[in-house]
């Protein structure tokens, strides 16, 4: 399972379309940014700090295919990053982020 973190109104306007394109960041770099499970707090914490009305999207990468590339990002991990748009049906759940919480506090618990 890997990760991404968007705006609640992004993945609202996703489940409409039948895919998300990702996040002006992503389309400005070129690729969906995902996360793995070690790193998705981290990411919470850094990206989303202070940030509310977000989901947490739990993706089967098994269904990404060939567009889905593990590349060298923060500190020379390697993180999952799809060059496409990211399919509504290989959204395996998807969580409401609370408000009154700090994301990345919000995403810990819900992995741990």
């Amino acid at each position: 399972m890997i990760y991404k973190i968007l705006a609640d109104d992004e993945w609202r306007a996703a489940r409409a379309a039948g895919s998300f394109v990702g996040t002006a960041m992503d389309r400005q770099d070129g690729f969906v940014h995902l996360s793995a499970p070690d790193q998705v707090v981290e990411t919470a914490r850094r990206v989303f700090a202070g940030v509310t009305g977000l989901t947490l999207l739990a993706v089967d990468e098994a269904r990404l295919g060939d567009a889905l590339r593990w590349e060298k990002s923060r500190g020379g991990a390697l993180f999952p990053h799809l060059y496409g748009a990211l399919p509504v049906d290989a959204v395996v759940t998807a969580h409401p982020l609370p408000a009154d919480r700090p994301a990345g506090d919000a995403v810990a618990e819900l992995l741990a």
